[in-house]
C-alpha cells in the first residue's frame, strides 16, 4: 500500500440488527495520517459503524478494508494481523480499576509480545509520557480525573504501536476545558506520530478543532448525508439540515 492509498476503505457496507437496516450501502475512505470524524444525531449509528469497522460486529453485507485487507472476511492469523494494525479507546476508557495505569498500558504487551518485564515497563511508560501521564503511572484509575482516564485509555490503545486509533466518544462526560485538552492530545499524536484517527463524536467544538474530514450520518436516511471538511459543510452544504446541525440551529429537520 502506497502513501496515496486510503488506509481504510468501507465498501458498500450495510449494517443492522435482526434484519432491520440501520445504515445502508455506505462507501467512504480514510486517508493515512488524517483525523477522520464520524458524526450525527443520537441513534444514527455512529458507534455501531465504528464497531463494524473494528470487526466486533458482522455486517449484513459489504466490506471494511484496513491496509487493503478485508476484516469482514479475514480469519485466523490473517485476521489477527489486521487487528494488530489498530488500537481502540472506548467511551468510558475501559481501564481495569484494580490495575495501575502502568499495568493497564502494559496489558496488551503482556498478551501479544515476548518482551521482558523491563522492556514492557519502559514501553508502557513511553506511551504514558506521550499523553502526559508518566508521573501518574503508579495511580489507580479511581485516583485520577475523567480526562486523565481517557488519556490513559489512549495510551493503552497505542501500546502495540498501531497505525490507526479508533476513539468512541472521547469527550463524553468531560467539562469543556478537559475536553479541549483531550483534543490537543489527539492533534499532537496525529501530527507528531503520523497516526490515523477515526473518532466518533457529536461534540461540535471538538469536531471543528480536530477533524480533517467528517462524514455525517442520518438515522432517517440510513446513511451518509454529508462528507468533507466541517467548516465547508457549515458554510456551504446544499443540505439545510446539515448546515443547521453545524450551526446549532433548531429549525429544519431531516427529510
Amino acid at each position: 500500500m502506497s502513501d496515496q492509498d486510503p488506509i481504510i476503505r468501507v465498501e458498500d457496507l450495510t449494517v443492522g440488527y435482526d434484519g432491520d437496516i440501520l445504515l445502508d450501502h455506505l462507501h467512504f475512505e480514510v486517508r493515512p495520517g488524517e483525523v477522520f470524524v464520524i458524526l450525527g444525531g443520537s441513534g444514527c449509528g455512529k458507534s455501531t459503524l465504528l464497531k463494524h469497522m473494528i470487526g466486533l460486529y458482522q455486517p449484513m453485507s459489504g466490506g471494511v478494508l484496513i491496509g487493503g485487507d478485508d476484516i469482514v472476511t479475514a480469519a485466523g492469523e490473517a485476521r489477527l494481523a489486521i487487528l494488530r494494525r489498530f488500537g481502540v479507546m472506548y467511551q468510558s476508557g475501559a481501564l481495569f480499576g484494580s490495575m495501575t495505569l502502568l499495568e493497564n498500558v502494559r496489558l496488551p504487551l503482556e498478551e501479544f509480545t515476548h518482551l521482558d518485564d523491563e522492556a514492557k515497563n519502559l514501553d508502557a511508560l513511553m506511551k504514558l509520557d506521550l499523553v502526559g501521564l508518566r508521573l501518574f503511572a503508579g495511580h489507580l484509575p479511581s485516583a485520577i480525573s475523567g480526562g486523565m482516564q481517557k488519556r490513559a485509555g489512549i495510551a493503552r490503545a497505542m501500546a502495540l504501536d498501531p497505525i490507526i486509533l479508533f476513539l468512541d466518544e472521547p469527550s463524553a462526560g468531560l467539562d469543556p476545558i478537559t475536553s479541549a485538552e483531550l483534543d490537543q492530545t489527539i492533534l499532537r499524536l496525529a501530527r507528531n506520530l503520523g497516526v490515523t484517527f477515526v473518532v466518533v463524536t457529536h461534540e461540535l467544538p471538538s469536531i471543528f478543532t480536530i477533524a480533517d474530514r467528517v462524514i455525517m450520518l442520518d438515522k432517517v436516511r440510513q446513511g451518509i448525508v454529508a462528507e468533507g471538511k466541517p467548516q465547508d459543510l457549515r458554510e456551504h452544504s446544499p443540505d439545510p439540515w446539515v448546515r443547521n446541525f453545524f450551526n446549532r440551529h433548531v429549525e429544519g429537520t431531516a427529510p
